[in-house]
């Protein structure tokens, strides 16, 4: 949909509107993580150099150069010469676009991992009650341990470090549930 504004204070502007496909949900690549973090950063700070965006995003300088390069060939990104030594990144509206896209995709991505997430511990639950425990260790870790633990508390079973108590186990995206040897629940 293209609309014009004509208003006698400011001159003449074309406005694009894209309606997003947010059914679609995108499996995120690394590179795709890498591109929205560049877009973030360069939004936040035009003048950043590479070096400061290598070490926002824990890779070489050369990778970064790289991306810089996709993103300039994309339109998502101009450069411009600041000084003789000195780049400044300006965000063209492609690139205000790329980066509302991909920041849809992350969002629904982790959505999608949570409720999986959420799901699977969901499933576990029954059997570590109808063994009679109560209690539970987890062995996971960063946000995927923060969902098995309040899944777990939302269905009256603790969360502790010790004890014959079954673990729930993360591996990859699956859950194990390993119960103990002894029964002393």
């Amino acid at each position: 949909m293209t609309t014009r504004s004509d208003s006698l204070d400011h001159p003449f502007v074309w406005v694009i509107i894209q309606l997003l496909n947010i059914e679609t949900s995108v499996e995120l690549s690394q590179d795709t993580v890498r591109d929205l973090t560049l877009l973030e950063e360069i939004e936040q700070d035009p003048d950043i150099n590479q070096a400061a965006l290598a070490v926002q995003l824990g890779v070489a300088v050369g990778t970064v150069n790289w991306h810089l390069k996709r993103l300039i060939e994309k339109g998502a990104i101009k450069v411009k010469r600041a000084t003789r030594r000195k780049l400044r990144y300006i965000i063209t509206s492609e690139g205000l676009a790329l980066r509302a896209r991909l920041t849809l995709d992350f969002v629904q991505q982790s959505f999608k991992l949570y409720r999986l997430m959420r799901s699977r511990a969901q499933a576990i639950i029954p059997q570590i009650k109808e063994a009679g425990f109560h209690a539970v260790k987890i062995q996971a870790s960063g946000d995927a341990e923060d969902v098995i633990r309040l899944t777990c508390l939302e269905h009256q079973i603790s969360v502790l470090d010790d004890g014959p108590i079954p673990v729930i186990k993360m591996q990859g995206l699956k859950l194990l549930l390993i119960m103990p040897d002894k029964v002393d629940a």
